[in-house]
């Protein structure tokens, strides 16, 4: 790849970089899994979490979970898929239902949890950015933030990603 300035940028074959936008339980699990089994295969990894995304990222993680909005979402009960159609977010307590009902699921198949997925992605070597732009205008501190998080603009995200093989957005 050549830049406007006609200096090459060695992109990395083996290279992957995730923007992570959303906090939700089950918007949680892709890049973590995407992710931690690309180190797995030796892929430099990076994850840039910005907006929501940056709820995976502080200390207490305690994703929320919805069923708005999720036309696709079925669950499993009674020996078929039963979808959750949208008026039942009005129900109150519903979301926290089938939150816990989702992480039943989860643990029951044996499916790794998200604290396990994330220290999974540290040991890993996953390099991960903050957005420093995100963490200002939601007034987080450093201190809500893991102790491994990078702070990062949108100029360190390209920078990563213009060497990246693939670029991904979750």
């Amino acid at each position: 790849m050549t830049e406007s300035n006609g200096a090459e940028t060695a992109i990395n074959p083996k290279s992957l970089s995730i923007i992570v936008t959303k906090g939700s339980l089950d918007w949680a699990y892709p890049p973590f899994i995407l992710a931690t089994t690309a180190a797995a295969l030796d892929y430099e990894v990076t994850l840039f979490f910005t907006f929501y995304g940056l709820q995976l990222v502080k200390k207490k993680l305690d994703p929320k979970f919805t069923v708005l909005g999720n036309a696709a979402m079925e669950m499993p009960m009674f020996g078929t898929h039963i979808a959750m159609p949208n008026f039942m977010a009005m129900i109150p307590g519903v979301d926290a239902i089938a939150g816990a009902m989702m992480k039943k699921m989860i643990k029951e198949k044996g499916v790794a949890s998200l604290e396990e997925l994330r220290e999974a992605a540290i040991l890993s070597d996953v390099r991960m950015i903050a957005c420093q732009m995100t963490v200002d205008l939601f007034e987080y501190k450093r201190e809500d933030l893991i102790d491994e998080i990078e702070l990062g603009g949108a100029a360190t995200y390209f920078e990563v990603a213009s060497k990246c093989h693939i670029n991904m957005f979750i």
